[in-house]
């Protein structure tokens, strides 16, 4: 695709494909303005506020920094990434879990955590009752599965001979892992 500035990709702060549109539809149905009379003009962000001070630079976790300090539940590793603890972070969470070829995780919930899951390796089935039946949901790599607060769950990996890697992330700081005796 051809960018506004004649780009393969729009690069040069220009808006992507533009060209192949037609700018009518895009702003309202006035007659588009002729080439080269439109002045691009960068939206002014607030950065300078929103970086300051020490929470105003990235952090990188080498994954041989991830902490297995985090709460854990019987057939599966947790461990901590991105947290209060590892980079300061307030609002996020962010770890990985596995679970070995043959094993299943214990039935567990997050609390009041919502929980994405990215699945990285493996075919991990995630597993939770609703309306009093088994619920099984097969998955691959680059499945995501939501997981609302409060629901009863199970990450299995006893169907395969490989091992099952998800990236998660949560909406507390709280290690919330309830363990529980039964889905």
């Amino acid at each position: 695709m051809r960018g506004a500035q004649g780009g393969e990709d729009g690069v040069g702060g220009r808006a992507s494909g533009l060209d192949d549109f037609t700018l009518p539809a895009v702003i309202g149905w006035q007659d588009p303005p002729t080439r080269g009379t439109v002045k691009h003009v960068p939206a002014k962000l607030p950065f300078a506020r929103m970086t300051r001070g020490t929470a105003g630079k990235l952090h990188h976790v080498p994954a041989e920094a991830h902490t297995p300090a985090t709460a854990q539940t019987p057939g599966m590793s947790r461990t901590a990434a991105l947290s209060g603890e590892t980079v300061g972070s307030r609002a996020i969470w962010m770890g990985e879990t596995r679970v070995a070829p043959g094993v299943a995780s214990g039935p567990h919930h997050h609390g009041k955590s919502e929980t994405g899951i990215y699945v990285v390796a493996g075919s991990p089935e995630f597993i939770y009752s609703e309306g009093g039946h088994e619920v099984r949901l097969r998955t691959k790599p680059g499945d995501y599965i939501y997981v609302p607060p409060f629901v009863h769950h199970i990450e299995s990996n006893a169907h395969s001979d490989e091992e099952a890697v998800v990236v998660i992330a949560r909406t507390t700081q709280e290690a919330i892992v309830e363990n529980l005796e039964e889905l």
